[in-house]
């Protein structure tokens, strides 16, 4: 049996931590005490299968800061009813939602995301203890980048959802007449959705440059609020860019390109609280449809179509046993492949050097 070996031993014994409330992060986890004592007074209802992206962010922050919590796993309407028990709480059904009971009992339910997650933040201050996520009110400039940082979130989310939900026009690129006439027949075709988006990357991969890196604020070593709000949907939009457009945005031409905004990546990849709530190219473009509507084909058609074949299996190698070493669409090595308790049973070092350690890669660990 599993549980014979010393790695499904580490896992038996890591998944009574979970559930007791210890343990590491984990998208199933239902407590979350970090050395409590007493049951928390928040609860969180967040969706169950991890596809919520506002759900994410907000356990990101959960986790990156200790909060003890409990959680609440509901469905999503793409996928599930939600239970009566939940709506009598939450009558508009919104995921997430923060229950909170104050010490003479009465309950208080907060929805919206980052709502919730500035709540948090507010309620668990650094003189508690308790990790910095948003500038202080005193530092002005630290503000507005904050408020600048965040509107460009918001555009970026915007060419995404042009560039991926609705049909690309013609390209500059194009052989149409106006291609010719701008003397670019040659080159590949580029929808003006296609330029918007790539032109608002390269906007966030300069406010990442600006910084010593690799987070969008200097004054903390840790991820903050606004690296969460960012990435839960970048995450998506490097699966969703593969598949319907042909644009692999963590290949060496992109890495070249966005060199900021793939160190950023590269370090949240190293992060096992990130891992453990990351999802794979395959299921992202399997549960984004249901939520924001049907991806449309375009983009650079031969990339289109390899990406495609390799992120469904039907590549004729990349569900194929025996599998790959590796994934060359989706690498696992740039951080922990494995729970750490699971690397540490099996004696595996990262490429730092230490033991079933985070902040590094695997790429040079042994097969």
């Amino acid at each position: 049996a599993a549980s014979n070996t010393s790695v499904g031993s580490a896992l038996d014994q890591e998944s009574a931590s979970r559930t007791a409330g210890t343990g590491a992060a984990f998208v199933q986890n239902k407590l979350r005490l970090f050395g409590a004592d007493e049951k928390p007074k928040l609860t969180l209802y967040r969706d169950h299968a991890g596809w919520c992206p506002y759900c994410q962010k907000t356990m990101l922050l959960i986790e990156e800061k200790r909060i003890p919590i409990n959680i609440e796993l509901v469905p999503m309407r793409s996928y599930g009813d939600k239970p009566e028990s939940f709506l009598r709480i939450v009558p508009s059904g919104l995921l997430p939602a923060l229950l909170v009971e104050t010490s003479d009992g009465r309950k208080q339910v907060v929805t919206e995301s980052q709502v919730i997650m500035e709540l948090l933040d507010s309620w668990h201050p650094v003189e508690d203890g308790f990790k910095q996520m948003m500038p202080s009110e005193e530092d002005s400039a630290s503000m507005q980048r904050y408020r600048q940082l965040s509107n460009l979130e918001r555009e970026l989310f915007s060419w995404w959802c042009t560039l991926i939900f609705r049909p690309e026009g013609p390209g500059f690129g194009s052989p149409g007449m106006l291609g010719k006439l701008m003397g670019k027949s040659s080159e590949p075709a580029m929808s003006g959705a296609m330029s918007g988006f790539l032109e608002c990357l390269e906007k966030v991969d300069n406010a990442l440059a600006s910084t010593k890196g690799p987070w969008f604020f200097d004054w903390a070593e840790h991820p903050t609020m606004i690296d969460f709000i960012y990435v839960s949907h970048v995450e998506r939009m490097l699966a969703s860019a593969a598949f319907w457009k042909g644009l692999d945005l963590r290949s060496d031409k992109y890495q070249q390109q966005f060199p900021a905004l793939n160190a950023w990546l590269d370090a949240f990849e190293k992060r096992e609280c990130y891992l453990a709530f990351k999802s794979d190219y395959y299921t992202h473009v399997k549960d984004i449809p249901p939520q924001y509507g049907p991806g449309y084909d375009g983009g650079f058609e031969d990339e289109r179509i390899s990406f495609q074949k390799n992120i469904s299996g039907k590549d004729g190698k990349s569900w194929t046993l025996p599998l790959s070493f590796d994934d060359e669409v989706q690498p696992l090595y740039r951080g922990p492949p494995l729970p750490l308790c699971a690397l540490k049973a099996a004696g595996i070092s990262g490429d730092n050097g230490e033991l079933a350690s985070e902040g590094t890669s695997y790429e040079k660990a042994e097969p």
